[in-house]
């Protein structure tokens, strides 16, 4: 008997310490795992929403799905850095013109502001008496705006490291979804093992169902309305005569997806129309920027209620905004993936119950 109990208690220990093991091991797992999990999430998005054209390239090559994921790639990776060439280029083009005006101010101070700046609305008046009291008295003028044009400058610096490092992980996200489309089904059978394993045949398949219908609404909503802000704001520079129209179009595409937004495209090139003098062009690209932000606002929603099957509408909303708000970018994923589960256990759990009180109410009866 006193052998039973020992060998019991031992068991017991054993259990636990294997379990301690266990969840150190996952916990150093998600250590080395977070720094790619902004990865592994374009990654989902591209694969996701490029699995249908995919799978239409692999029958055009006869079912050859290694090259079609290298086409994928090279296609996808080229339409991603066309922005950022237009973008240098444009750079490398006026840094001798902007070096020679740096030059000038050193010698002369600052040039006089273009008169029709003066009559811009609301804000010409204002931009005019500043601009006078800078040529005037630059230290004096400035000097109290000292800290928030270092601040500004700042945020500028940063969002560009941040820019290039998403930039970098769109690339990779990229790389690593051609391995996902190319593995196909086969990429699943791990997971759809694990979860028959844990819950059952039945429930493990339905809640990894539930899964991919919310990386699947997430996806094609993130995708969607990056597609649809780039194409509106491409009409948009086009009718302006904006220069590398469609290389600002493809720079929207990517800042939607990364979930910076439109607003860092337009409101330096409102900046720079004004500038100009282009008062009317000004307003219309005013307007068209609010319209632009208006849909990028109301469309992702709408399109990942309309891609999320049969998970309701405010169960992916709630995933993703609060995904958002306690992860940042990934966590539009990692709360529309949490919200779905649970959201699938309760109603089946619910289901449960009312089997039951049917089956005891048929008993009694």
């Amino acid at each position: 008997m006193l052998d039973n109990s020992k060998t019991s208690s031992r068991s017991v220990i054993e259990t636990v310490l294997v379990m301690l093991l266990l969840l150190a091991l996952m916990f150093a797992l998600y250590d080395v795992l977070r720094a790619f999990f902004g990865v592994f999430t374009f990654a989902l998005i591209f694969a996701v929403s490029f699995s249908k054209p995919y799978e239409k390239l692999v029958k055009l090559l006869k079912n050859k799905r290694k090259l079609a994921a290298t086409i994928y790639a090279i296609l996808l990776i080229s339409i991603i850095t066309l922005p950022f060439v237009f973008i240098i280029s444009a750079i490398a083009n006026h840094v001798k013109e902007a070096s020679i005006f740096i030059s000038n101010v050193k010698e002369h101070g600052l040039p006089p502001l273009s008169p029709k700046i003066a009559s811009l609305p609301l804000v010409g008046d204002q931009i005019t008496s500043f601009w006078k009291n800078i040529l005037i008295n630059p230290q004096e003028t400035l000097g109290p705006h000292e800290p928030q044009i270092k601040a500004a400058f700042n945020h500028v610096l940063t969002t560009g490291m941040g820019m290039l490092g998403a930039t970098f992980q769109f690339v990779l996200g990229i790389i690593i979804s051609a391995f996902f489309l190319a593995g196909g089904e086969k990429m699943l059978l791990p997971v759809k093992a694990a979860m028959k394993h844990l819950l059952g045949a039945r429930d493990g398949i339905e809640l990894l169902h539930a899964t991919g219908q919310a990386v699947k609404g997430v996806s094609i909503g993130v995708m969607g309305t990056a597609f649809f802000a780039a194409l509106i704001s491409w009409i948009g520079f086009a009718i302006a005569g904006v220069p590398f129209a469609l290389g600002l179009a493809a720079l929207v595409f990517f800042l939607v997806v990364i979930q910076v937004g439109p607003l860092l495209v337009w409101i330096p090139l409102i900046i720079w129309y004004a500038t100009q003098g282009h008062t009317g062009w000004t307003i219309f690209l005013i307007i068209y920027a609010t319209g632009v932000m208006i849909i990028d606002t109301i469309l992702k929603p709408i399109l990942i209620a309309k891609s999320g099957g049969k998970l309701p509408f405010l169960v992916l909303f709630l995933g993703v905004v609060g995904g958002m708000i306690a992860w940042g970018f990934t966590g539009m994923f990692k709360g529309a993936i949490i919200m779905a589960v649970f959201y699938t256990i309760f109603t089946k759990w619910l289901e449960k119950r009312k089997s039951e009180q049917e089956f005891t109410a048929g008993a009694t009866f």
